[in-house]
């Protein structure tokens, strides 16, 4: 059943990336930011698939049922596609996707990604509370980076329900404009924390194949978690405040590089120190 989890999660990907290349022969016709534009079945297509493709992957360390496992991989995927899918109809309508409400049509569809929207937080709490369970046999490193990935996903969950709160409210008052404003006034911090499930337990999992000690991987994974929190605590405290000093990609990228930092050291030591004992070997002499 994974491999149908991983093979949504490719094509999610792939949808998003074959939106990239249309906005590229577009030609620059249609902006990249705006509520009507092709980022968004690119951001969105590629974010789920990534989503859909790290919780597979990640729940396998969790303390749960296979057979609730299966459901909520399930419910997740399923309510991936169908965010991605409405998204990107939208897009090809020409038309904005979220808290449009100018046709029943578009009210439908506005409503459906909030009614999505939800499901998706709803699995992310379950998986995030099982994420705490004692699970047999996983490794202090790959608890701690597990438990902290889910507890981020959860910020960036919480942070996309107050975007979506704020534009609900700015459209009952009859301004839709102004519900896109104070909707992506929170992007950053929204994206910031999105993927931290991913990059901490990738940490995880490549410090467990570069450094033999447990009690040196659980250190890494400790810093690493506490600059990522940090970085991105920053990041959301100056969205909040109204103050924007890099876009949501660039924050993800350098969360992305404070995360991965250690991992590459860890893989370049482990590399090197087997070669300089067989060196130091090499010129004791032999007794």
């Amino acid at each position: 059943m994974n491999r149908l989890w991983y093979v949504v999660g490719v094509l999610l990907i792939l949808a998003g990336l074959v939106h990239l290349g249309v906005f590229v022969l577009h030609g620059g016709g249609t902006p990249w930011e705006g509520p009507v534009s092709w980022r968004k079945p690119f951001t969105f297509g590629v974010s789920f698939g990534l989503s859909v493709l790290t919780l597979t992957w990640v729940s396998g360390f969790l303390a749960v049922r296979p057979r609730t496992r299966a459901v909520l991989l399930g419910a997740f995927a399923l309510a991936s596609t169908v965010e991605v899918a409405l998204i990107t109809l939208q897009a090809w309508r020409g038309v904005p996707s979220h808290f449009n409400m100018a046709t029943a049509f578009d009210t439908a569809v506005a409503r459906s990604l909030a009614a999505g929207g939800a499901v998706l937080v709803a699995i992310g709490v379950t998986m995030a509370v099982a994420a705490f369970r004692a699970a047999p046999g996983v490794a202090p490193s790959m608890r701690l980076a597990v438990r902290a990935g889910f507890a981020t996903l959860l910020a960036a969950m919480a942070f996309g329900a107050v975007m979506i709160a704020r534009g609900v409210v700015a459209v009952v008052t009859g301004d839709q404009q102004l519900a896109y404003t104070v909707a992506t006034a929170l992007k950053p911090a929204h994206a910031v924390f999105m993927h931290g499930v991913l990059l901490l337990p990738a940490l995880a999992w490549l410090l467990a194949r570069a450094l033999p000690a447990e009690e040196h991987r659980l250190r890494l994974v400790r810093l690493a978690t506490w600059t990522y929190v940090g970085f991105a605590t920053a990041v959301s405290a100056l969205a909040v405040a109204g103050l924007t000093p890099v876009s949501p990609s660039i924050a993800s990228v350098i969360c992305a590089g404070a995360v991965s930092g250690p991992a590459l050291g860890a893989l370049v030591l482990g590399r090197l120190r087997p070669r300089s004992l067989g060196r130091l070997r090499q010129r004791l002499p032999v007794s």
